[in-house]
């Protein structure tokens, strides 16, 4: 009862919708017609003499233009291409088995099957619609039949929508679970099949493309008062169908759900606990260690493997759930897929896109890097690489490279340079703000070593992530001028590296990498899509290079090692264990200039702070 309930009000409001899109129609014919009658009554002399001659041309160059511009509406929003979700298409010669399943499952709920399956990086599962490209040019040639990609065109239906499932899914969920949380979105295709549904919501795609195309503009004065026409024509239709719309789909979500309520009921309860578990580990994963080695060119390549690695991990932590070990024993869902690791690679360089904004294709700044050589490529790569950040700041500050009483020979990059110079004056606890703008110490100067400092190269906190007196509250003057002096040369650096970002034409390296997400979807321009991380403040700067720092000399001088964390990221080994009471001595040294906790801890350690470390 439940279904039909819900499917009506759908059906219902696809009506409403299709109603708007018939008026909008008779508005446009309306000047037109009026011409014809007006045309139709001089022919047979009825309408003549007078002032009927006069309207009868104006009327016909109105209903005329107005016609136009109804063609030229109409067939931008027939040919206009919706955004589309970046996904990595799966092929049902490279996943037999998960068509099948997905097959069965549809027959079980009596709707139609999805015409094709796509994976996209994040934790969720939804069905899309891409009919609009058929009315649009198709995507590159190496996109169609390479195995493993492209689709299955004498086995797909072209009006049913594409299934987009999360691939975090596949490789943590087993096969009975997926199947369960994918029951309510395959039912989804029975309302979508529906002829006013599938109506309605290809005039409001088209009307949403329509309008960001309108954005785009034009070059020339005429393109550009053009889309003004279209831009307003369009915004005024989707204002009038947002209110349908939106009660069409509550309504299909609901006859969806109600549908799959008699497919898998009680182990969809479980499989939804577990929805909510990989969505946490998928967010730290990526925030955590993914994040660190895209900011240093590399893209892990398994990173739904480590999502499995991180919330084994949790779970075991934690004790999420009883009997963990035996469901660990059940077939997962990515035994679904021929070549998992082929299709992970894929996802794995989209989410690398999608979230960091990185390039189509490896180079020499931008590679993959396997999980067993992330410690020595990324963490050490990435300490040694913010360590020497610091020192060259430091540089720029003026700040003296040995004090006058050490040893000969101690001049190259050390922790103690780092450590004196916040110890000194750590008993102030003035307003560090004048201090962020470069007025404090040699920074005050406003000299290097080996000269002035050019106007350019003050460190002042809104060149970069600390834009706000607020983001170095909480440090000593010192420390803030540090800071800012690090955010400004992070800032340049960015701004040197943005060119590599750029997306190019990725050649044929494997069949899934190689073609990668549907590239003909979706725009380069605007990535990342969905930024992982606020930008960080001064103050987080100042402490993770600080911790950088640390780190190396512990590598370099007590015989320490880069280990990575599956729910933290980068972490050191002391000894083969994690040193996991770092961060609230570094805090202390930044936040109010006291080094005692960090100095005991180095002592207790064997880390020698007079020491050079290797800086990358």
């Amino acid at each position: 009862m439940g279904v039909e309930v819900g499917a009506q009000a759908a059906r219902s409001r696809a009506l409403a919708v299709l109603r708007i899109r018939s008026r909008a129609l008779a508005v446009a014919l309306l000047p037109a017609a009026a011409a014809v009658v007006l045309l139709v009554g001089g022919s047979t002399g009825h309408l003549v003499g007078g002032g009927w001659d006069a309207a009868r041309w104006s009327v016909s160059v109105v209903g005329l233009l107005v016609l136009l511009a109804a063609v030229g509406v109409a067939l931008v929003v027939v040919r206009a291409r919706p955004a589309m979700t970046p996904t990595v298409p799966i092929a049902e010669e490279s996943a037999p088995d998960l068509y099948r399943m997905v097959r069965d499952l549809a027959d079980r709920l009596d709707v139609p099957a999805p015409s094709a399956i796509a994976l996209t990086p994040d934790c969720d599962s939804w069905l899309e619609d891409r009919t609009h490209r058929a009315h649009a040019p198709p995507p590159p040639e190496r996109h169609d039949d390479v195995a493993g990609v492209g689709g299955s065109p004498h086995r797909r239906s072209e009006a049913a929508p594409v299934l987009v499932i999360g691939s975090p899914f596949l490789w943590w969920m087993r096969v009975g679970e997926l199947r369960a949380v994918l029951a309510p979105v395959v039912a989804g295709t029975g309302p979508s099949a529906h002829p006013d549904i599938a109506s309605a919501r290809r005039f409001v795609q088209g009307l949403d493309a329509a309008v960001a195309v309108a954005s785009a503009g034009g070059r020339c004065p005429l393109s550009r008062a053009v889309c003004v026409g279209l831009g307003w024509v369009s915004r005024l239709l989707l204002r009038s169908c947002r209110g349908h719309a939106a009660e069409m789909e509550r309504g299909v979500a609901a006859a969806a759900a109600e549908r799959a309520q008699a497919v898998d009921y009680g182990l969809r309860i479980v499989a939804q606990e577990q929805v909510g578990l990989a969505y946490a580990g998928w967010d730290r994963l990526l925030t955590r260690v993914a994040l660190p080695a895209w900011r240093m060119g590399r893209w892990p390549s398994r990173l739904d493997v480590g999502v499995v690695a991180a919330l084994t991990e949790l779970s075991r932590r934690d004790r999420l759930a009883e009997g963990f070990a035996s469901r660990l024993g059940e077939r997962p869902a990515c035994d679904l897929l021929e070549e998992p690791g082929l299709v992970d690679g894929a996802v794995s360089l989209l989410a690398a896109r999608l979230f960091h904004g990185g390039p189509a294709e490896s180079g020499p700044d931008w590679s993959p890097v396997e999980w067993d050589e992330y410690p020595e490529e990324v963490v050490d790569r990435t300490w040694r690489t913010n360590a020497a950040r610091l020192h060259r700041v430091l540089d720029t500050l003026g700040v003296r490279r040995t004090a006058e009483t050490a040893a000969p020979g101690s001049d190259g990059p050390t922790l103690a340079r780092v450590l004196d110079h916040l110890t000194d004056l750590s008993a102030s606890t003035t307003d560090p703000r004048p201090a962020a703008h470069g007025t404090t110490g040699a920074a005050e100067q406003g000299t290097r070593e080996d000269g002035p400092i050019p106007d350019g190269d003050h460190g002042h906190p809104g060149q970069h992530h600390a834009d706000h007196d607020d983001d170095l509250a909480g440090t000593t003057p010192r420390g803030a001028a540090l800071a800012a002096g690090l955010s400004a040369q992070l800032a340049r650096e960015e701004a040197e590296t943005a060119g590599p970002s750029t997306p190019a034409a990725a050649p044929a390296v494997s069949p899934v990498a190689a073609a990668g997400p549907d590239t003909a979807l979706w725009d380069d321009r605007v990535l990342p899509l969905f930024p992982l991380q606020s930008p960080r403040t001064g103050r987080e700067i100042l402490t993770d290079h600080i911790t950088a720092m640390v780190c190396c000399a512990a590598m370099d001088t007590a015989g320490a090692s880069p280990g990575l964390d599956w729910l933290d990221g980068p972490s050191l080994l002391v000894n083969g264990e994690r040193a996991a009471d770092l961060g609230p001595r570094v805090r202390s040294l930044v936040e109010s200039g006291d080094p005692a906790p960090l100095r005991a801890w180095l002592t207790e350690l064997g880390i020698r702070p007079e020491k050079p470390v290797r800086l990358v």
